[in-house]
Order: C-alpha cells, then sequence, then structure tokens
C-alpha cells in the first residue's frame, strides 16, 4: 500500500484537493478531522488539564485555546505532546482497516506533515500550492481572520517553496479546479504505476 502525505500551507487548497482524492476513491486520512473530534472526546481531559479554562460545554474551545499557545512555542509544544499521540493512534488504525481492504493507495491530509516529522512516514508527498497573493486573498477572505493571525500562522509553516521542494508532486491550485483535479488524476496514475 502506497501511503501518500498530502500538505499544503493555510490557504493553498488543501482541503480542496484533498476531497479530489476522495473523488477519485482513494480514502484519505483527515488530520484536522481526527483533531476536531478529539478536542470534543479523548483529548479534552488532558489539554483543559495543561490548559484550564478552554473547554466550554464539554469541548475544547478551539478560539479559546490557539490565544493561549499560538504565539508561545512551549504551550504549542506542551499541547503537541497531549495531540500528536492521539493522531498517530488514529493513523495507525486507518491504515490497519485500510490493509485488510487490500487498499493500494492511501491519503494522509496532514497540514503540518514536515512540522511534525510525519513526512518519514509516508512513501510520497503531494504539496498543494499557490501564490504568494491567491493565498494571502483567500486567507483573509476567513472569517475572524487579520493579517497579524495570518502571519502567525505562516511562521510556524515551512516556507511554500521549501514545501514545493521536498514534494515529489504539486498540485497548482491557482489555475482552476479543473486543472487541479488534472493533476490530482495525474499524480494516481504515476502512483497506481508505483503500486
Amino acid at each position: 500500500m502506497i501511503r501518500v502525505g498530502l500538505t499544503g500551507s493555510i490557504g493553498m487548497g488543501k482541503s480542496t484537493t484533498a476531497e479530489m482524492f476522495r473523488e477519485a476513491g482513494v480514502p484519505v486520512l483527515d488530520s484536522d478531522r481526527i483533531v476536531h473530534d478529539l478536542y470534543r472526546g479523548a483529548a479534552v481531559a488532558p489539554i483543559e488539564a495543561a490548559f484550564p479554562g478552554v473547554t466550554v460545554d464539554g469541548a475544547i474551545d478551539r478560539g479559546r485555546l490557539a490565544e493561549r499557545v499560538l504565539r508561545d512555542p512551549a504551550s504549542l509544544k506542551k499541547l503537541e505532546d497531549i495531540v500528536h499521540p492521539l493522531v498517530w493512534a488514529a493513523r495507525d488504525q486507518f491504515l490497519k482497516d485500510e490493509e485488510e481492504k487490500g487498499t493500494r493507495i492511501v491519503v494522509y491530509d496532514v497540514p503540518l506533515l514536515f512540522e511534525t516529522g510525519a513526512e518519514k512516514t509516508v512513501d510520497a508527498i503531494v504539496v498543494v500550492s499557490a501564490p504568494e497573493d491567491v493565498q494571502k486573498a483567500r486567507v483573509l477572505a476567513r472569517p475572524g481572520m487579520t493579517e497579524e493571525k495570518f502571519a502567525a500562522i505562516l511562521a510556524k509553516q515551512v516556507p511554500d517553496a521549501e514545501k514545493r521542494a521536498r514534494a515529489d508532486f504539486v498540485v497548482h491550485t491557482e489555475k482552476g479546479l479543473d486543472a487541479a483535479r488534472a493533476e490530482v488524476q495525474a499524480i494516481l496514475d504515476a502512483l497506481g504505476k508505483r503500486a
């Protein structure tokens, strides 16, 4: 089974690209979805213990948590030490399930693939990219996003140029959905030959 790591900086179109892989019949492990579920389940108690006051109605309030960790590397590391092992356990279960089904290609949708060292756990890397001006316009159009928040998020991510340099494949999302979908299909064709 070929494990593909799908990544891209904020605003590059990674979620849309992940959906294109799903539409092509490829199982996609969505690490953001896992974290979202953990923030309503198994991670609530340890995160609340580490960062008192971030829980609202039995779930982690992402906004409150972000205020506590975004500009504090030590706090961010503490959070990652809680969350990452839980995400990896979910990933391992996903892999086991797909292996039992005989799946040939799976995709890990991991925003922080390089930042967490997860690139070592995949066989191929797909980076989703767009020009800087397109990325900025997309991100600043999001509700509640500011230039300051955007800059803080980018500061924590491996730069796009470095991601592209380390990729096996790049999907260029500024060319439109049909062009991106064609690039995804070309990637699957290339990987199918390897499988």
